[in-house]
C-alpha cells in the first residue's frame, strides 16, 4: 500500500500507535486536509473488502487526480487505521481512538495480544520510524467508503447507501443464579433451572429490539450449563448486545431490559445479575456530508438510500474531529467477515 502511494507522488508518515497517512499535496499547504481511507486489518476469516475497499477507493481518486493533472486547493491524505477489527489487540478501534485522543497513547501500548503478545513490542518489530503527533482536532471534512456488511442495499437494488451514521452500542455480561435439581421428580412449579429464565430474557433481547425502527438485540452462547439432559441448569452466563440509531433509543432499550429483569426475577426468585460491560455512543454524521453524497449519486444516476451502520467504524472516532460522512456499497448476501465476502467491480466503482 505505501509503495503505490509513494509511486502516486504521495508522501508517507507513520504515528505512534501505526496509523499510516499518505499525503497529497495541494495549493495550500496550510488548508488542513481532506482526509479519506479506512483499515487493512481484518478477522482471522474475514474478507479482502471490509476496510481495503475504503483505502483503495481513497488513493484510486487521487490517481485519478493525477491523471487528469487536477490540483485541488487543500491537501488530500489517504489513511489507513491501524487495529480497528481488534483481532489481535484489544480495544477495537485502537488507531483511530488514539488519534482522536478517545484513548490515551501511553495506555495503548501495553495492551496484549490474545495470545499474550503485547501491542508495543509488535510495533517496534517494525522498525518504523513515528513521529507524528496525534491529531488535533483541526481538519477538513472526512469521508469512507465501504461495503454495507448487511443486505438492504441489494435487497432494495440500490447502489449507494448514504449513511446516517453508526448506531449506539451497550453490551452486558448476565448470570441467571438458579438451582440443580433432578429433572424427573421436581415438579415444574418447583424448578429453579436458570436456563429456563436466562431463555425468557434472551426472547425479550429480541423483543425490546424489535420496539423501534433501528433497534438491534443479540445474545452470545451461554456457559455454565447444565451438561445432563436429566438435570436443570444451576447457572446460565450469557452476553447482550443491544444497539439504537440514537442514544437516548439505547437508554429506552436499557431501562426496558432491567424492567423486564427484575418482573422475572420476582416471578421465578432466581437472581440475575446484569452487568453492563462495554457502551459506545451513537456517532450520527454530518448533515452537509451525507447531503453531498446524496446529491453526488443523483448526478450520477445511482439509486441511493439513507442507511444506518449497525457495525462500529473509525469515522465514529472521526467524527469527533471533523465532519464525515460515509458511503455504503451493497455485497452480496449481506455477507462479511467471511472469505467468501464480494462486492461487485459495478459497485466498487460507483462507491469510490
Amino acid at each position: 500500500m505505501i509503495g503505490w502511494a509513494k509511486a502516486a507522488g504521495m508522501s508517507v508518515s507513520v504515528d505512534k500507535i501505526g496509523n499510516v497517512f499518505m499525503r497529497r499535496e495541494g495549493r495550500n499547504p496550510q488548508l488542513p486536509p481532506i482526509v479519506s481511507g479506512s483499515h487493512i486489518d481484518t478477522q482471522p476469516t474475514g474478507g479482502k473488502f471490509d476496510g481495503n475497499y475504503g483505502v483503495l477507493a481513497a488513493l484510486e481518486v487521487v490517481r485519478t487526480l493525477n491523471d487528469l493533472e487536477i490540483e485541488t486547493e487543500a491537501p488530500i491524505e489517504v489513511v489507513f487505521w491501524t487495529n480497528e477489527e481488534g483481532s489481535r489487540f484489544v480495544p477495537v478501534m485502537m488507531g483511530s481512538g488514539v488519534f482522536a485522543g478517545v484513548f490515551a497513547l501511553e495506555r495503548s501500548m501495553p495492551y496484549r495480544m490474545r495470545k499474550g503478545k503485547r501491542w508495543a513490542k509488535s510495533w517496534r518489530a517494525l522498525a518504523i520510524s513515528a513521529a507524528r503527533r496525534r491529531g488535533s482536532g483541526r481538519s477538513a471534512p472526512t469521508l469512507k467508503a465501504h461495503i454495507e456488511q448487511g443486505p438492504i442495499l441489494e435487497a432494495e437494488e440500490k447502489v449507494i447507501g448514504v449513511v446516517q451514521g453508526v448506531l449506539g452500542i451497550r453490551w452486558y455480561d448476565c448470570v441467571v443464579s438458579g438451582q440443580e435439581s433432578h429433572a424427573g421428580p421436581t415438579p415444574m412449579r418447583l424448578r429453579k433451572d436458570a436456563l429456563q429464565v436466562a431463555t425468557h430474557i434472551m426472547q425479550e433481547v429480541v423483543a425490546i429490539a424489535g420496539r423501534s425502527e433501528e433497534g438491534r438485540g443479540d445474545r452470545g452462547p451461554g456457559a455454565g450449563l447444565s451438561e445432563q439432559p436429566q438435570r436443570g441448569a444451576g447457572r446460565s452466563d450469557f452476553s447482550i448486545d443491544m444497539r439504537n440509531l440514537s442514544d437516548a433509543l439505547v437508554d429506552e432499550m436499557d431501562r426496558q431490559l432491567r424492567e423486564f429483569i427484575g418482573k422475572i426475577e420476582q416471578e421465578s426468585g432466581l437472581a440475575v445479575a446484569l452487568k453492563e460491560v462495554s457502551h459506545y455512543p451513537a456517532a450520527p454524521f454530518h448533515a452537509e456530508c451525507q447531503a453531498a453524497i446524496a446529491a453526488a449519486a443523483q448526478r450520477l444516476g445511482y439509486p441511493a438510500r439513507e442507511i444506518v451502520s449497525g457495525a462500529g467504524h473509525d469515522a465514529v472516532y472521526m467524527s469527533y474531529l471533523a465532519p464525515t460522512g460515509m458511503i455504503f456499497i451493497p455485497c452480496k448476501d449481506g455477507i462479511s467477515h467471511n472469505e467468501i465476502e464480494y462486492a461487485s467491480p459495478e459497485h466498487v466503482t460507483a462507491g469510490r
